[in-house]
């Protein structure tokens, strides 16, 4: 089982969405997801920071769910967005397709620009299986 821990002595996490570290027992089966940005499966881009952050994190699932994981297999996501006003609709989008009950570490960054400059937001992310 993972084991998500907020350790004493250490700040708590700022939105509550993420568990500052998650230990994984040796015997976990690893997946590492290449950066998922808003695009939906038939290669369109959705308009605007909601629309992209959601279609992210479907992506995302369906990575996961297409390798027998689920959210609660997540153990760190990165989120890099063009911009920082941008935090409370990534966080909105996180909580709905995901829930609220799965806490991976996270990091987050803020970059100038993706690989297209109407993509607004990117998600990475590494799983454990036990």
């Amino acid at each position: 089982m993972l084991k998500f821990v907020n350790p004493e002595g250490n700040y708590a996490p700022p939105g509550g969405g993420y568990t500052q570290t998650v230990t994984v027992p040796a015997n976990a089966r690893w997946l590492v997801l290449a950066g998922q940005v808003g695009l939906t499966p038939d290669g369109t881009l959705p308009k605007g920071i909601e629309a992209q952050a959601e279609q992210c994190y479907k992506n995302v699932l369906a990575c996961l769910k297409g390798n027998g994981m689920g959210p609660e297999d997540l153990v760190k996501v990165t989120v890099i967005l063009t911009d920082n006003r941008y935090i409370p609709a990534y966080r909105a989008a996180r909580d709905k397709i995901t829930g609220t009950q799965y806490k991976p570490a996270a990091t987050l960054i803020v970059v100038d620009g993706l690989a297209a400059p109407e993509m607004l937001i990117e998600v990475e992310a590494i799983a454990a299986k036990i």
